[in-house]
């Protein structure tokens, strides 16, 4: 099919490999925080089946950890002649391609942990707002070069029309 996206076609950029230290401190605190919630609900609260939450918020925290480096290494992007190609996602795949010429702003954001590795994630918006494209764990300097590039792409193909 003539009009049929190749994915195969050019190289994967990936996120850099410190980004998988973020996806687990993300996973820890969060699992911490609602093995917390659970706990004092069962022996404060008083509430007897709140150890079954407890159980089901370790066991989820437990395999969140070890797809964590999986889920991190599912995380590309491909610089395009007329667009940017983004994937994510282990079972379910997710595939975005952003024209050049839509995007209005693009957006250099970092977490704390991200900082402290020396990382930053690339978020773009645009006319649709069911695009919400975010590449993360990008190293800082390569983030702001993407981003230079990015918004002389978007100019260039916005002024061409």
């Amino acid at each position: 099919m003539p009009g049929r996206l190749d994915l195969a076609v050019g190289e994967w950029k990936r996120v850099a490999p410190r980004y998988v230290v973020v996806v687990i401190v993300g996973s820890l605190v969060s699992g911490l925080v609602l093995s917390a919630i659970a706990t004092f609900l069962w022996l404060v609260a008083g509430w007897s089946w709140a150890w079954v939450a407890l159980i089901v918020i370790v066991a989820i925290t437990v395999i969140q950890l070890i797809i964590a480096p999986r889920r991190a290494r599912a995380i590309g992007y491909q610089l395009r002649e007329d667009d940017l190609l983004f994937r994510h996602g282990i079972m379910f795949q997710r595939f975005v391609s952003v024209p050049y010429g839509r995007m209005q702003l693009i957006d250099i954001n970092r977490g704390p942990v991200g900082r402290v590795l020396g990382l930053a994630d690339l978020k773009f918006v645009t006319a649709a707002a069911s695009t919400n494209v975010s590449i993360p764990g990008l190293p800082e300097e390569t983030a702001a070069e993407l981003r230079d590039r990015l918004v002389e792409l978007a100019e260039s193909r916005r002024a061409g029309l």
